[in-house]
């Protein structure tokens, strides 16, 4: 076994030493030198495991007219009194009327259009600009009622009502670039760069998207879900899943192909906003309704108006209800009502005196303002519906996504007889754009070779050999291989239906056959019943009191036993409490039944967090490594967590894990920071601050990512320093890897030419699961494929170095494979041998008894940023944004440090 050397933050590894202080005070002034990478083609392709016959959802595509030319037009459209025109459904309705209006004077072209400021053609327009007015039999804009603010009257602008009850629309149209078809081939061949067919591609998604918009879908960017009532699925909470069709046109190594995959989104369940709203907050009357969260919830939907039958978006609440709400309007007086006189009137007293509807249910309720900002126009609510097909963005409670997942899940067979008789149901053949550059769609699946890697050889305790089967094993009569000894330890329990007497007796008994030595708790405390209405931080609080008055030491161990399953928000605080301010290591439970599996599953997590190892590769036991055994090598694992949707204020959370006791690469050390919402580019990688010496003059230090995860290698693997580095970035496009060599391999080489001046060698991967490939066994379509299997020919990239890898067994629906692209390999792995290490690195998850989907090092990633963010509760931050600071830039609410005594544990598993 490696030992693993205690690390102090205030040693340095002499071997390691820091720069000069003139360097580094001049850091900024005198930047590193670095080097420039460039994305790698493939060098070869991979020949190892069982030949497998595989159909992918691709469909393959013939572009026969090749010289076909598209071109490209700007659109802008104004109302009658030169107001822009932003409705997507508005501009759609206007480009189709055009269309049939003025063909002949468009040359009787077909046209592309992204519903927003773009529009194609195949082949040129008779003129480069074109002016047009175009007339609407509808009134798609909001009412001319509006109800203004208590205390602001308002006259009815005339111009503001003819631009509400406009129907003539100018569209401007002007020639913008030529895009030609023949890029796609060009490409295809090695002649022209891949980035030049992007466009071309991008022209043919956005004829999938008119079409789908032109049957009515809701548009997810080339996913498209119809109003059918089969396809929905309901998660609660007044909230709905979609399925839908994905349909993109790809570039591959066998030419161009439609790619086709079932799809799901959320959306608002429709109808009466009341409705919704007691669903959504799980209330049984409308006066417990949370007013506030309601507003956030409602922002930016679109309701229909049942006293008029007309459609509005909603822009906030009234802040009185409906029966003391006042707004301003002019009434005729006098026996002739000649003369106008401006009063303020309540909304209620309005729908009864003037539009003969007494309100009911809502009058004590705030109205909807679907108005614009300083111009409010309120409706009550109960006169208001929600339309279909509109998106949920809000961050799904964990139940919720549960159901959804449960609910959506397909198995293999099921897939492709959707998708089946969605390709043959596309009207693709039909389309006009289409047809008119030449491109045919086949109706096949495309057939593509597989291989099924070997499962490793895992090492288990007593030096016994496991082999996995089907991608899982279990230790129901093995050990770990180094267990953990517990002796001091405490259990506190949040629930009043646990018994934790038993569990602890039943996880002592389970221990003992794992090998693992387990005591008895120094202490078992309950809370107290009158804690359990309190707030979460405040039973946490209470128990540490009184958890501090019973212990005498510090406890190795706390198991935590919650009071519910998944949603439980005294998570959070208890972690914070745990892993930031005291540094004692926890185990968070709350069994819905004790089995053997449970309890077992509950050991691996802690003795991985106490410093135990519960099963190694058997290469990796016996030192054998290829390319790792002789060079120092650090594997380290990127991912960054994004805020829920629509929360522009919530930062994300940047972690990055790095493997230590080298020449072992199941070990791991967590780093975790807070950056600016919605950033995916890790920006604390590298990050001087200005720091007090001993003479107390401030220096440059870097306070960045890798230098603590270099100097916790270094002091964990012998004094080394990693010679190489291969690093695993989860949640990067295609757009964004030339990103991550310039910005993120930059900062890392910053990093370490701050410590040491040599250079590592790198090798890069970018792992992607949000895709739409799916693999199907070709003479068992029932069966999804087998653990290991792997493809790197006919459906990968034209040139770039991916494959597609589906290392675990698919258990329940259809199984999504992971798409590995390799940006860099200057250390000069094989294809067999980077596949059959990445392959390997889905065991080693010490908290898993089965290979994962994804490799260890992203897994743990996810888990660490995941977990960092309970323990700051974002989302009761205001919707505003935080205000900037002198220098205009937005402050980031920091994430607390771990504390020093389990920094270093593998508190993420």
């Amino acid at each position: 076994m490696v030992s693993v050397p205690h690390f102090e933050e205030a040693v340095e590894p002499p071997a390691l030493p820091p720069s000069p202080p003139d360097v580094l005070s001049s850091m900024e002034a005198e930047p590193i030198a670095l080097p420039t990478y460039s994305i790698i083609s493939r060098p070869s392709v991979g020949t190892t495991g069982k030949r497998i016959h595989l159909l992918a959802n691709f469909f393959k595509a013939a572009a026969d007219a090749t010289d076909a030319t598209f071109s490209q037009y700007n659109v802008a459209v104004t109302s009658e009194d030169k107001r822009t025109v932003e409705s997507k459904g508005i501009r759609r309705k206007l480009i189709n009327r055009l269309h049939q209006t003025y063909s002949s004077e468009l040359g009787g072209k077909s046209f592309a259009y992204d519903g927003e400021r773009t529009l194609y053609t195949v082949g040129p327009l008779p003129d480069n600009k074109f002016e047009f007015n175009v007339f609407l039999e509808e009134t798609f804009a909001s009412s001319t009622e509006s109800f203004g603010a208590n205390g602001s009257p308002r006259e009815e602008n005339k111009r503001s009502k003819r631009s509400f009850q406009s129907k003539t629309f100018t569209v401007e149209i002007s020639f913008a670039a030529k895009i030609p078809l023949q890029s796609i081939v060009l490409s295809l061949k090695g002649i022209e760069s891949y980035a030049n067919s992007q466009d071309a591609l991008r022209v043919l998604d956005t004829v999938l998207r008119q079409q789908a918009a032109n049957r009515g879908c809701l548009l997810v960017r080339q996913s498209f879900f119809h109003n059918d009532l089969r396809n929905f699925i309901d998660v609660g909470g007044g909230v709905e899943g979609v399925r839908g069709i994905h349909s993109s046109f790809r570039l591959t190594e066998g030419g161009l192909s439609l790619n086709m995959d079932v799809s799901t989104t959320t959306i608002v369940k429709p109808g009466p906003v009341i409705d919704f709203l007691l669903s959504n907050q799980s209330v049984r009357e409308p006066r417990y309704i949370d007013w506030a969260k309601a507003k956030r919830i409602l922002k930016n939907l679109r309701v229909r108006a049942t006293h008029r039958n007309q459609e509005f978006k909603i822009s906030g609440m009234s802040e009185k209800p409906c029966i003391q709400q006042l707004f301003s309007m002019k009434m005729k007086i006098g026996e002739d009502n000649n003369t106008e006189q401006t009063v303020d009137i309540t909304v209620y007293e309005y729908f009864a005196k003037h539009r003969g509807i007494e309100l009911t249910s809502s009058a004590y309720f705030p109205c909807l303002d679907v108005g614009k900002p300083n111009r409010p126009n309120f409706l009550p609510l109960e006169l208001c519906s929600l339309v279909p097909l509109q998106r949920y963005t809000k961050a799904l409670s964990p139940v919720q996504r549960a159901s959804l997942v449960e609910k959506s899940r397909q198995k293999p067979q099921e897939k492709i007889e959707v998708l089946t008789n969605a390709i043959g149901n596309s009207g693709y053949d039909d389309d006009a754009v289409l047809a008119a550059c030449g491109i045919s769609i086949d109706k096949q699946f495309t057939p593509v070779e597989g291989r099924v890697l070997e499962a490793p050889k895992l090492k288990v305790g007593k030096n016994e050999d496991c082999f996995p089967n089907n991608g899982r094993w279990n230790f129901k009569t093995k050990k770990f291989l180094q267990p953990s000894h517990i002796g001091y330890w405490a259990v506190v329990n949040f629930s009043k239906q646990c018994d934790t007497s038993y569990i602890t007796r039943e996880l002592i008994k389970c221990g003992m056959s794992k090998g693992m030595n387990i005591e008895r708790p120094f202490t078992l405390l309950e809370e107290e019943a009158q804690m359990r209405k309190s707030n979460p931080v405040a039973r946490v609080e209470k128990m540490f009191s009184l958890l501090q008055s019973k212990l005498t030491d510090d406890p190795k161990l706390i198991l935590c036993v919650l009071p519910e399953r998944k949603n439980c928000d005294i998570y959070g605080p208890w972690k914070r409490k745990c892993l930031s301010d005291v540094g004692v290591v926890t185990q968070c439970i709350s069994p819905l039944k004790i089995t053997d599996q449970y309890l077992t599953n509950v050991l691996l997590k802690i003795n991985s967090k106490l410093g135990g190892i519960n099963s190694l590769l058997a290469i990796e036991h016996s030192g054998h490594l290829p390319l790792i055994k002789d060079t120092p090598t650090m594997i380290l694992g990127m991912d960054v967590s994004h805020g829920s949707p629509g929360r522009s204020d919530i930062p994300s959370i940047a972690a990055v894990v790095g493997s230590r006791c080298w020449p072992l690469i199941s070990r791991y050390r967590a780093s975790v920071r807070s950056q600016s919402p919605k950033v995916e580019m890790i920006d604390s990688l590298f990050k001087l601050v200005d720091k007090m010496n001993d003479d107390g003059i401030l220096e440059k230090k870097d306070d960045g990512i890798i230098r603590e995860l270099l100097l916790d290698f270094y002091s964990s693997s012998g004094n080394r320093r990693p010679t190489q580095i291969i690093l695993f970035r989860d949640g990067v496009g295609e757009s964004q890897f030339q990103h991550v060599l310039d910005i993120e391999l930059n900062q890392i080489i910053k990093a370490y030419k701050h410590i040491d001046g040599d250079v590592p060698k790198f090798t890069v991967i970018v792992a992607q699961k949000n895709h739409h490939t799916k693999l199907f066994q070709a003479n068992a379509l029932e069966k999804n494929v087998p653990p290991g299997t792997v493809v790197d020919t006919n459906i990968v990239h034209p040139r770039n170095y991916d494959f597609y890898m589906c290392a675990h067994a698919g258990m329940i629906g259809t199984s999504r494979p992971v798409h590995y692209h390799v940006l860099l390999d200057e250390i000069g792995f094989s294809s067999d041998g980077l596949q059959n290490l990445i392959n390997s690195l889905s065991y080693v998850n010490q908290r898993s008894t089965a290979a994962t989907s994804i490799v260890a090092p992203i897994y743990y990633a996810h888990h660490a940023a995941a977990q960092m963010r309970k323990f700051m509760n974002f989302d009761d931050l205001s919707e505003a944004s935080p205000s900037p600071d002198s220098e205009g830039n937005i402050p980031i609410q920091e994430l607390p440090k771990l504390h020093s005594d389990v920094r270093d544990s593998m508190f993420f598993c």
